[in-house]
């Protein structure tokens, strides 16, 4: 059953000046917030590696930022933009960035109704000559709601849409930033290890990391392995409804490897498993009931909104996950690929991660009710007032927290 929350309840005062618009020139120079037990002490990020035990498994979203945001312009003057979300034809990311004529995009468009239809234009005043050479046209397929229209792009020279993008397109930096993508958003709005493209929001968790921090975790003999899951511009969207049970989460698609399971499989007792960020926490947690699903159905699908309030599972961490890497086995697969709309709220019980290493969130955010889940009760608010009374910077490019589960 869906949990009965009211999102007001998980509201706080945010005043703007409170809100990192730009990154600190070192990114492990952040504050670092430590809550462990009820017991808050702060520190800064280059010290993380004194806080973690030792022969934990750490877990990093490696997945990266594209370029996403394009302008059009109709022959009429009128300016268009398109945020591209999701391939639609071909629907699998690396052959769709692959494309070298044309792609189809699930698209939000920006001045919707001046778009009836037809092709527009790529803008372009003050573009690149190469960006001109590419004569970028889009037209529109399936025009729908914010998330529902169809876009097909087309393009000259033999260019992939991976480069397309590159050339064209701008980095979609959150919208409570109020201010222009710049120069520097390429690379800050970036983890040092982003690798695999797909996501329009950064895993802004991972943005702190940098090679020393790296170092001196690998010195202690922390593991590090990665997921990816693609974070969608969902990300974004506040909670418009009173009770968070009439909110709609957006699934997004994820990939781990079969080694990275069997890894999980093998902890030993008392071995910590520590989520670098939501987006890995949700994706970690996910796996759990895509292994019920082959336990009890023979196959993984989709992890649904609600599924894991709906039932009480018996099953190990170990036995589900174990029960995945047997499928994969007797299908040949190396890796499982999938989709989750999972969400985390109070009531939650964690099966997979027991430390969070995590920014500061918006008010009424379900980023918010994850994290209280994780903590339990009402700690969430005696953290969120430290941070407001302490200097702490807030939201993507602000501080950081280390939140470990009694």
């Amino acid at each position: 059953m869906e949990p009965k929350i009211k999102i007001q309840d998980f509201s706080y005062d945010l005043p703007q000046e409170r809100i990192a618009k730009y990154p600190l020139e070192c990114r492990d120079a952040s504050k670092l917030l430590i809550y462990n037990n009820g017991i808050i002490e702060e520190d800064f990020f280059f010290t993380l590696s004194s806080r973690i035990p030792q022969n934990s498994l750490m877990v990093f979203n490696n997945t990266k930022v594209v370029p996403a945001r394009l302008f059009f312009k109709k022959e009429t003057g009128a300016l268009i933009e398109i945020f591209c979300l999701e391939p639609v034809n071909p629907t699998d990311y690396a052959l769709s960035f692959a494309q070298r004529e044309c792609c189809e995009w699930n698209v939000v468009i920006g001045n919707a109704k001046k778009w009836k239809g037809g092709e527009v234009n790529l803008l372009l005043d003050n573009a690149s000559e190469e960006a001109k050479a590419l004569n970028l046209r889009a037209e529109l397929i399936l025009k729908g709601d914010n998330n529902g229209s169809v876009v097909k792009f087309k393009w000259e020279t033999g260019c992939s849409f991976s480069e397309v993008l590159d050339i064209c397109g701008r980095i979609p930096i959150p919208p409570y930033l109020n201010r222009d993508t710049e120069a520097l958003d390429y690379e800050r709005y970036q983890t040092l290890y982003a690798k695999i493209k797909g996501s329009v929001a950064a895993p802004t968790a991972g943005l702190h990391f940098t090679d020393r921090v790296f170092s001196e975790l690998d010195a202690k003999g922390v593991d590090r392995e990665t997921v990816c899951l693609h974070v969608g511009a969902g990300t974004f969207v506040p909670v418009k409804s009173e009770y968070i049970a009439d909110h709609k989460m957006h699934t997004e698609p994820f990939e781990v490897t079969k080694a990275f399971l069997e890894k999980l499989c093998a902890l030993e007792d008392g071995q910590k498993v520590i989520a670098v960020g939501t987006t890995s926490t949700r994706t970690l947690e996910s796996l759990y009931f895509l292994g019920v699903q082959c336990i009890e159905n023979g196959a993984p699908g989709a992890v649904e909104q609600w599924e894991p309030y709906r039932k009480e599972y018996a099953y190990t961490m170990k036995e589900s996950i174990g029960a995945i890497v047997k499928y994969l086995n007797d299908n040949g697969l190396d890796k499982l690929v999938a989709r989750t709309g999972i969400i985390i709220v109070p009531s939650y019980k964690f099966r997979v991660v027991d430390m969070l290493v995590t920014n500061f969130h918006q008010p009424q955010s379900t980023l918010l009710l994850l994290i209280s889940a994780f903590m339990g009760g009402e700690q969430w608010k005696k953290v969120y007032n430290y941070a407001l009374e302490n200097g702490f910077r807030f939201l993507s490019y602000g501080d950081s927290s280390l939140l470990i589960r009694g």
